[in-house]
């Protein structure tokens, strides 16, 4: 795999990513900017809007010296990943598209999917058409179905569709990345440099297309073009037979209340349930890391005792 060298960080982000950071063409003209530390059995970890590959940190820290090989991409749009000003672009397809490039390119097996917010339905996506790849998973506050009919979009997603004033509030103000504080359990876990760290991405206006676009991506009604997508990795979470963990956060405004359906679908997985919010990579790593600690044991243990019988 061909890399190419990842942008420089502002000195205050990068004493906080300590890690291996490159850049990776993934189609249409493309590059993903891709972190990673550690060495061994994959672990893809998929950040949602509007946040970057800096959502992980913590988690990634944690998991230091356990014989895991930690990638954290920003998705098309975030971070330092290439930020196309085309809103139609911004689709689960185009992003698992995208998501499933670097996959490939990696050469990712047995691998741990670790993913909340829109890193649900875009990091599950790509492994609809690459099943031999997925090893295990641990689902966070996110949704991976499409919703049943008479459903009640958040009040979030419902601001999102609204024309004009959405895009005033997500293009000048800026919404949601100023505010991501708000949907924290503890408020104080996303202040200072770490709220700045959030933004500094989307420090040019024209660089605010896919918090937006992404937010509309949202099913708000029946008929809605996520729909088909939505349902295919509900098709592949539901069937996947491979060891999973749950890790949710309770206070989370948005999407605490997907937590028994997201359960439900999974086969009701082992499930940590904190008082966390919606970005519980800040508040609770600690939890986080040990759920991928289990679902690494069980896959290793499935793959030894398969090595075992075919011998």
């Amino acid at each position: 795999m061909e890399t190419l060298p990842a942008p420089d960080l502002p000195a205050w982000i990068a004493k906080e990513v300590p890690f291996t950071r490159y850049r990776v063409n993934v189609g249409d003209g493309l590059q993903m900017h891709v972190m990673e530390t550690g060495r061994g059995l994959p672990v893809l970890m998929v950040h949602g809007n509007p946040t970057w590959g800096f959502l992980y940190r913590k988690v990634a820290m944690c998991l230091q010296g356990q014989g895991l090989r930690v990638i954290m991409p920003d998705l098309i749009g975030f971070g330092f990943s290439d930020k196309p000003r085309d809103f139609a672009l911004h689709t689960i397809r185009n992003h698992s598209q995208w998501l499933g490039s670097l996959i490939d390119q990696l050469d990712l097996h047995d691998t741990i999917l670790v993913c909340q917010d829109w890193g649900g339905a875009i990091g599950t996506h790509p492994f609809t058409t690459r099943r031999e790849r997925l090893g295990g998973m641990v689902v966070l506050n996110t949704v991976l179905d499409a919703p049943s009919p008479g459903f009640k979009p958040t009040a979030f997603h419902r601001f999102s569709h609204m024309p004009f004033v959405s895009d005033v509030a997500f293009r000048l103000l800026p919404l949601p990345q100023a505010a991501l504080h708000l949907a924290q359990g503890d408020k104080a876990s996303i202040r200072g440099n770490v709220a700045r760290a959030y933004r500094y991405p989307f420090r040019r206006i024209g660089d605010r297309v896919a918090p937006l676009a992404t937010a509309r991506m949202a099913v708000d009604k029946m008929g809605h073009p996520s729909i088909p997508a939505l349902e295919e990795c509900a098709a592949l979470a539901g069937s996947f037979e491979g060891p999973k963990a749950m890790v949710w956060g309770r206070r989370d405004p948005i999407l605490a209340r997907a937590l028994k359906r997201t359960k439900a679908l999974l086969g009701d997985p082992p499930l940590t349930e904190t008082q966390a919010g919606h970005f519980l990579q800040e508040e609770v790593p600690e939890e986080i890391a040990a759920a991928v600690l289990d679902v690494s044991r069980r896959l290793r243990s499935a793959s030894a005792q398969a090595s075992q019988e075919q011998a």
